[in-house]
């Protein structure tokens, strides 16, 4: 790894990709640090007036696809975290780095109808796709607390790390390499891999036996990706070689791991019957580090269904999990 350099950017008025706001205008300290030949963006929100107050971190990973951290249209702002992070930035120091080559503060006006980052033809920046690894983040976010946790306002006897989605994987992965890790919360995942959530998500489509086979679909689609495992094509969305590496099972570095760990789902999303199997098979190791919270009747993001399983927006669930999250550490 090259030496890390640090740029903690004070006054930021406008960036090469022509943003015109700043993260400080949102309430954000932002820090780039150069990993290998990259800027990595950090974000850190602290209580106002706490910012130098010793406290722990907790580092949150965010789940797939080239979404700016902050998205905001004229009053209009999306949140960095799913949740509201007041209650959680009252103990820690919330941490979340952005994904490679996409800018930190865009006007969500500009991003594609889904809010992710395209280029002028409609697809994801080869910048990102060549780092959207597993094999990348993991050092890229050890490199980023190995940094943090020198600094004169971080606590380094507690270091949580969470994640949801495609960020539960990278959570994992970095818990099962980084000892100084000591609660992991692994938060709407699947503990067998990612093709295994395609194939669950594409079955729950399927209403016929003919014309709908969709989860087949999904299984030539795996053989193409083990067949060129090395393939760094982002033309079409993932490359091969995230899809292979976002699939091998975090069941098998999970089970080793001797920290607290809190498993967070969704009994409707996909993933669930994997989260239900990994639970009932720790219970049968006798592994008592793990902790497990189903959320009774919600999708992927904690949001209820209906009788048409159709998610009931008007519910939102992110506050209580991050609640949660937060009464999990403090007892641990």
């Amino acid at each position: 790894m090259n030496k890390i350099i640090i740029i903690l950017l004070l006054l930021l008025t406008t960036s090469a990709f022509g943003q015109n706001k700043t993260p400080q205008e949102f309430g954000y300290r932002h820090i780039v640090l150069k990993f290998k030949t990259d800027n990595v963006d950090i974000l850190i929100k602290s209580n106002k007036g706490e910012e130098n107050v010793q406290k722990p971190l907790f580092f949150f990973c965010q789940g797939s696809l080239p979404q700016p951290l902050i998205k905001y249209h004229a009053d209009n702002v999306y949140g960095v975290f799913p949740f509201e992070a007041d209650s959680l930035s009252k103990k820690y120091h919330l941490i979340i780095v952005s994904k490679p080559y996409i800018p930190v503060v865009v006007d969500y006006k500009t991003l594609s109808t889904s809010f992710n980052y395209v280029d002028s033809s409609g697809k994801f920046p080869k910048e990102y796709s060549d780092r959207n690894l597993l094999s990348y983040y993991i050092p890229r976010n050890i490199a980023v607390l190995k940094y943090l946790q020198k600094q004169k306002w971080v606590t380094t006897t507690k270091l949580v790390v969470a994640g949801h989605s495609e960020g539960s994987t990278v959570a994992a992965k970095m818990a099962a390499g980084y000892k100084k890790i000591t609660h992991l919360i692994y938060a709407g995942g699947n503990p067998m891999g990612r093709i295994m959530s395609m194939i669950g998500q594409s079955r729950a489509n399927e209403t016929d036996t003919d014309s709908t086979k969709f989860g087949e679909e999904e299984v030539k689609y795996w053989e193409s990706v083990v067949k060129n495992k090395s393939d760094m094509d982002g033309s079409q969305g993932d490359t091969h070689k995230a899809t292979f590496e976002f699939s091998q099972p975090p069941i098998e570095y999970l089970v080793k791991l001797k920290i607290p760990v809190l498993v967070s789902y969704g009994t409707k999303d996909w993933s669930a019957p994997f989260n239900d199997f990994m639970r009932i098979n720790f219970i049968q190791q006798g592994k008592t580090n793990f902790t497990f919270q189903p959320y009774i009747g919600t999708e992927h993001n904690f949001f209820p269904l209906s009788a048409d399983n159709k998610p009931n927006y008007d519910i939102f669930n992110w506050n209580k999990v991050a609640y949660d999250w937060l009464k999990w550490t403090n007892e641990i």
